[in-house]
């Protein structure tokens, strides 16, 4: 069974950094693509940012300069460094991992940014 575990939300305030944690079980990890999508209250799940197996990465415009996705396959995880954190950043963090069957998805995570 697929388990999808993300973990480093939180509060923190503007300007902040924070590091989302996302950690794969039941699955071979290094040939899964890798991503982080967000949902602000009241809107849609949105892209932030995914890295394929190669390491080739992508990210939304909002984010780009200020977070950062990477992985480490030895320990099954990919990470997302978020830095110069906005009050409009703040959203449920939605880890996911995808193969050729699907997508598997975490339970979320909460990033708050506020002062």
């Amino acid at each position: 069974q697929v388990q999808v575990v993300e973990s480093g939300g939180g509060l923190v305030q503007p300007g902040g950094s924070l590091r989302l944690s996302c950690t794969v079980s039941g699955i071979n990890f290094s040939r899964l693509t890798m991503g982080w999508y967000l949902q602000a209250t009241g809107k849609e799940r949105e892209l932030v940012a995914d890295i394929r197996a190669g390491g080739t990465t992508r990210s939304a415009d909002s984010v780009k300069g200020r977070f950062t996705i990477s992985r480490d396959n030895a320990k099954n995880t990919v990470y997302l460094q978020m830095n110069s954190l906005r009050p409009e950043d703040t959203a449920v963090y939605y880890c996911y991992a995808r193969d050729f069957f699907g997508d598997y998805w975490g339970q979320g995570t909460q990033v708050t940014v506020s002062s």
